[in-house]
C-alpha cells in the first residue's frame, strides 16, 4: 500500500437506483505517522541526533529498522555510516517482485543550548586552533 493509493472494492458501495445492484466502494489509503520513521514512497527515513564531538570523532548509535535494531558506527575516516548485511530489506515493499525501498539515516548534529564556562573555553580554544571553515568547502 502507498499513500494516496486507491483501492476498488467491487459491489460494496451503495445500492444503485431502481433495480441497480450495489456500486463499487473506493478507498483512498492514508498512512498514519510513524513515531520513528518518515515515509517517502517505499523509502524510510530515520533521524539520529549526534553531539558535535560524536560527529567529528565517530560513535556507535542504535538505528531502528523494520526488522529491529542495528548498531551503526559513524566513521568519518571511511565515510561510512552503518553496515547492514547483504540482502537486508529495510524499506517498505515497493512492488509485487519482492522489492523493497531503502532506509536512509539522517544525521542531525545537535549543539547544546547551555554550556559551562569550561566548555565555552574549550570551544573558544578549538575555534582559535582549527583551520576548518565550512564556508570554503
Amino acid at each position: 500500500m502507498r499513500e494516496g493509493q486507491v483501492i476498488r472494492v467491487a459491489g460494496m458501495g451503495e445500492d444503485g437506483t431502481g433495480q441497480g445492484g450495489s456500486g463499487d466502494l473506493y478507498l483512498r489509503v492514508r498512512l498514519a505517522a510513524h513515531p520513528d520513521f518518515r515515509v517517502r514512497g517505499a523509502d524510510l527515513y530515520y533521524t539520529v541526533d549526534l553531539a558535535p564531538w560524536e560527529a567529528v570523532l565517530g560513535t556507535k548509535v542504535i538505528v531502528l529498522t523494520l526488522q529491529g535494531r542495528v548498531v551503526g558506527a559513524n566513521s568519518t575516516r571511511h565515510k561510512q555510516w552503518q553496515t547492514i548485511a547483504p540482502g537486508a530489506e529495510h524499506g517498505l515493499p515497493s512492488g509485487q517482485g519482492g522489492e523493497h525501498g531503502d532506509l536512509y539515516v539522517v544525521v542531525n548534529v545537535r549543539i547544546p543550548e547551555q554550556i559551562t564556562e569550561k566548555e565555552r573555553d574549550i570551544w573558544k580554544e578549538l575555534s582559535r586552533i582549527s583551520t576548518f571553515n565550512p564556508r570554503t568547502m
